[in-house]
């Protein structure tokens, strides 16, 4: 499968700054199943008030930017699983002893979730695993 193209960390902060459409945070979720739940914790906010924003409201700078994180990781993920969109939703929400068996999901409350499950990506990507 051939390989996507991520947006770079210079895209993320531009786009970040411009706030995102809530819109983008429904696509973002489809891409792999996430509950409203699971999306919300992944962007810092609560379900209950991602639920009472308009699709055509921006959301803030540090909601927008983990959305943008969020959609590398699932993409980076989908290309690692080579688009098998259950096998990457599993993936997300399986304890990983290299989070201190945590999964993915639960550590995206932070950014340093972000980093670390985005490293754990690139050494199944080559073959590293654990």
């Amino acid at each position: 499968m051939a390989s996507i193209r991520l947006l770079s960390e210079q895209d993320i902060i531009t786009r970040s700054r411009q706030g995102i459409l809530r819109a983008e945070a429904d696509r973002v979720a489809k891409l792999i199943g996430l509950t409203d739940k699971e999306i919300a914790a992944a962007l810092g906010l609560s379900a209950s008030y991602l639920h009472r924003l308009k699709t055509d409201t921006r959301i803030s700078k540090d909601a927008s930017e983990r959305l943008l994180l969020l959609e590398n990781l699932v993409q980076h993920a989908l290309d690692t699983f080579e688009g098998r969109t259950a096998t990457v939703a599993g993936w997300f929400r399986s304890p990983l002893r290299e989070l201190d068996f945590q999964t993915p999901l639960q550590t995206l409350d932070t950014v340093t979730g972000y980093t670390l499950v985005e490293r754990i990506l690139g050494r199944i990507d080559h073959g590293i695993f654990g």
